[in-house]
């Protein structure tokens, strides 16, 4: 079974869940647990300390690191 994270919007929804309660082979979850997007304490912490003891030569600029990129999984052809 897969899971699938649906936004639409509000005036559908009702539409969308009577749809779905009728197919047996479905398995509705409302809860949104799962959802949290807040970073504990600890991890925040973490990554400051991380930017505060790095070094400029610890830095790679975005063209380097997208060309490796493309290199490795041959976006470019």
């Amino acid at each position: 079974m897969r899971q699938v994270i649906v936004s639409f919007p509000d005036d559908f929804y009702q539409t969308f869940m009577e749809y779905l309660k009728d197919k047996p082979e479905v398995l509705v979850d409302e809860k949104f647990e799962y959802l949290d997007k807040t970073v504990p304490q600890w991890q925040q912490d973490l990554v400051i300390d991380r930017i505060k003891n790095a070094k400029p030569e610890d830095y790679r600029s975005w063209e380097d690191v997208k060309k490796d990129l493309d290199k490795k999984w041959n976006f470019n052809g």
